[in-house]
């Protein structure tokens, strides 16, 4: 087992992390950028490490500081969290030659899973169902009009190497095709500095909804069940619960099945999500892999009783799996607390926080790394917490969190905590009906004095 384990990574994710290590028995450290100096997981870890200015690109993505704070600890092993480098096959690949356990996928998975074209060709050679479309890149734009043709209009073109909704057109009819096909060719070479394209037909009323699998060293994998991830803005996500309100026992089956052939078929090793997109005939589609921790485990984490960063560690140290797969035996939703002002089509606000009440209860867990007092620096993510609420029903869920956001105070800032508690009360959201355009149509309504 690792002795001490850097965690490349800063917020709740690092406090996520310090917590599994410290119940281990295992060392922590920490590192930081000059503006998450006063950060918790700083305060928390065994040790600490200023990694650089606040800029990530100086700092978290610094792939030559944060080695170099490993070897100065004498960390054995690095824990990249979600976002920054927890996805970057060139990190993975240095940690492999400096010795250093990196807790993730392998160099050669992150890239095999991570194009998400060369993604799906593989989940298609494993026989998990994926989405009509192009067999891997589209070379031009004549060939671009052949695939459209075939898939069937609407389609929709993506980029390859994409994510956070960028380099994405839905396209509804042959005349709009060259513009979607320009357009989003260009903003997926701005934003990731590659322009390849790959088209699938467009999913009407989708639900985004994932399934939670871990595979070990021996190629054995099992799933941990599905999160609902449908209510999203600019695709990315506000809210997610399990079980979906959408699945049935059949569907579960199937898709579970489904996501552990594909971790199987790829020997995957570590924790990760298999995603689909679900039709309203209940017809699921392979959309990608995500060979990291995700931001909303916590709530597969209630429903099934289960440490998903110990597992991390324990197969990233050549700990076998059980090989069981879970089935949900409660409900949980799980509410991302932004700095944003939502009156202000979710404008960021940063600043001091100046009061803080953080709900409590049964049933009530709060992952976050903020205090009355902090500083949000600009320069990241805007999420400051995650409230979950864990119950034996959706119904009992849902009132717990209404019962969790009202007592949620956050003072000196805009936060999502108005948001969470109207959607709380959306009758499309209660009765379960949503998909992933839900929030195309939600209007937020002022608060009353």
């Amino acid at each position: 087992m690792f002795k001490k384990i850097l965690i490349a990574n800063r917020g709740e994710i690092a406090m996520r992390v310090i917590r599994t290590c410290k119940e281990m028995g295992i060392k922590s450290v920490a590192v930081y950028s000059t503006a998450d100096a006063e950060s918790l997981h700083v305060r928390f870890a065994d040790e600490a490490v200023c990694i650089g200015p606040a800029p990530s690109s100086e700092s978290y993505l610094k792939m030559s500081n944060i080695i170099a704070a490993a070897e100065i600890t004498n960390a054995d092993a690095i824990h990249p969290g979600y976002g920054f480098l927890s996805e970057n096959a060139k990190f993975s690949k240095i940690c492999e030659e400096h010795e250093i356990k990196f807790i993730g996928a392998s160099a050669e998975m992150i890239d095999r899973m991570g194009d998400k074209a060369s993604a799906k060709s593989t989940m298609i050679e494993a026989g998990v169902p994926c989405v009509p479309g192009s067999e891997g890149i589209i070379p031009d734009f004549k060939t671009c009009i052949k695939v459209a043709q075939e898939t069937g209009y609407p389609v929709m073109l993506k980029a390859s190497a994409g994510g956070g909704g960028k380099g994405m057109r839905a396209v509804w009819k042959e005349e709009d095709l060259q513009n979607a096909w320009e357009s989003a060719r260009q903003e997926s070479k701005a934003a990731f500095g590659n322009d390849d394209m790959y088209m699938e037909k467009l999913i009407e009323e989708p639900r985004h909804i994932e399934i939670q699998i871990v595979g070990d060293s021996n190629g054995r994998a099992c799933h941990l069940s599905e999160r609902d991830c449908s209510v999203q803005r600019r695709h990315q996500k506000l809210t997610e619960e399990t079980p979906s309100p959408f699945m049935t026992d059949e569907l579960r089956e199937k898709m579970g099945e489904a996501a552990v052939k594909a971790a199987e078929y790829i020997k995957y090793e570590g924790a990760g999500t298999v995603e689909f997109l679900v039709d309203k005939h209940r017809n699921f589609y392979f959309m990608e892999m995500n060979t990291r921790i995700q931001v909303e485990h916590p709530i597969t984490e209630q429903v099934v009783d289960y440490d998903l960063i110990r597992e991390q560690i324990l197969v990233a140290a050549g700990v076998p799996i059980s090989g069981k797969n879970y089935i949900p035996q409660l409900h949980s939703i799980e509410c991302r607390i932004n700095a944003e002002d939502p009156y202000k089509d979710f404008r960021p606000s940063p600043g001091k926080i100046t009061n803080l009440h953080l709900p409590g209860g049964h049933g009530v867990r709060i992952d976050t790394h903020v205090y009355s007092g902090y500083t949000i620096p600009p320069n990241y993510d805007s999420m400051i917490a995650k409230l979950i609420t864990t119950a034996q029903t959706r119904e009992e869920a849902i009132n717990k969190m209404k019962r969790a956001l009202d007592e949620f105070v956050v003072e000196g800032i805009k936060t999502t905590v108005h948001f969470h508690r109207q959607l709380m009360d959306h009758p499309d959201y209660v009765s379960g009906n949503y998909t992933t355009k839900f929030m195309e149509d939600f209007e937020m309504k002022e608060p009353e004095d």
